[in-house]
């Protein structure tokens, strides 16, 4: 059996990393600020990564769909044709994920 003081030092020991790094990017945030390399990141890393996640789960919910990436392409496509238009990220989210909804749930395709 464990006993109940290593218990609590291995449990505060944990909440103290938890809380030493979600803590670092406010201290670090000055710091950081000045560095190129972060500027450029901040630039290029959040297209990359929501482009990244589009692909992996479009594809996943193409490959599991006997109808095929039909759905999945109308609705991106719908997304981004709104977006460029309206350029309102709100209403490019909401039409698109209405759509396949509506094209998943009553299998329009």
């Amino acid at each position: 059996m464990i006993e109940s003081g290593y218990v609590i030092w291995v449990i505060a020991a944990m909440g103290l990393v938890t809380f030493a790094l979600r803590a670092l990017p406010f201290v670090a945030a000055q710091w950081l600020q000045n560095q190129s390399a972060v500027q450029r990141l901040g630039q290029f890393l959040p297209l990359a990564i929501m482009t990244l996640l589009l692909a992996h789960s479009v594809a996943g919910a193409a490959r599991e769909d006997a109808a095929g990436p039909w759905p999945e392409a109308i609705a991106v496509t719908l997304t981004m044709a709104l977006q460029w238009r309206s350029r309102n990220a709100l209403l490019s989210i909401a039409a698109g994920t209405g759509a396949y909804l509506i094209m998943r749930n009553f299998s329009l395709l």
